[in-house]
């Protein structure tokens, strides 16, 4: 099994396909390969006419092959472990120009499945923080996959009063200044986020996941994460430049 996923793998520099396909064709007389970016979890067939068998020593790999000839055209889902579904028209063709499909990683759904994973982390960054009156802020960890990067964001109540979050912004800031107002002009929405985004119970902590768009701070710039406090005035700012963001951890791959 293995020298057959070897000569797939080979045989998809001539045959291969990347991105999301609309639909895909498939033959009697050859298989043709999905090549997920995560272990697949499900499958269903429109018809018997679609065979499908899962690569055991690679589990994010789906083989096809039409049961049938010229059968009518169907469709096939698929349910990744991050939970992306992927769905697929399916058509036969005798001799089909693409044999290796592999299918990119979903920005949103890889993004949660990543984040909720990170919420656990030990961290790996010290020195960015902030506190007001009883409540400190800290850049726990900053982590790096693909087009992401994830911050880990740690929430201390060490007061008797609750913490309730209003908001939590991103943005880029000018490095000798903070200006209020300048987060409308330069914000950077998160893709997901992942915790405890509401309240921090008094004497407790709380860790929240942020995953953005992969992007560097120009020169003389900052990133600024900006948390405020709901009907009160314990309003938080960090500040993350450059030097910080090179030193993101690598995340693995979940397979």
């Amino acid at each position: 099994m293995k020298q057959l996923i070897n000569l797939l793998c080979a045989m998809g520099i001539i045959f291969s396909c990347s991105g999301q396909p609309a639909s895909i064709s498939i033959s009697s007389d050859k298989t043709t390969s999905l090549v997920f970016p995560f272990i697949i979890k499900h499958v269903d067939r429109g018809t018997k006419d679609v065979l499908v068998q899962q690569v055991k020593e690679a589990k994010n790999i789906l083989f096809l092959k039409a049961a049938v000839k010229n059968f009518d055209p169907t469709n096939l889902s698929v349910v990744t472990e991050d939970g992306s579904l992927y769905g697929f028209d399916i058509n036969y063709q005798s001799d089909p120009v693409h044999l290796i499909y592999h299918l990119p990683v979903k920005d949103k759904e890889s993004a949660s499945f990543y984040a909720k994973d990170i919420l656990d982390n030990k961290g790996n960054m010290h020195g960015i923080k902030d506190h007001s009156w009883g409540v400190v802020s800290k850049v726990k960890g900053i982590y790096v996959k693909d087009n992401m990067i994830y911050y880990q964001l740690q929430i201390i109540n060490e007061s008797p009063i609750d913490y309730d979050v209003d908001f939590l912004h991103f943005y880029l800031s000018d490095k000798r200044k903070v200006k209020r107002t300048a987060f409308q002009e330069n914000q950077i929405f998160p893709v997901i986020t992942a915790g405890n985004t509401k309240c921090v119970k008094a004497y407790s902590n709380s860790i929240i996941v942020a995953a953005v768009k992969k992007f560097t701070v120009p020169d003389g710039r900052q990133l600024v994460i900006d948390i405020h406090e709901k009907d009160g005035g314990r309003n938080l700012i960090m500040k993350v430049g450059n030097k910080k963001m090179i030193h993101a951890a690598m995340l693995p791959d979940l397979k």
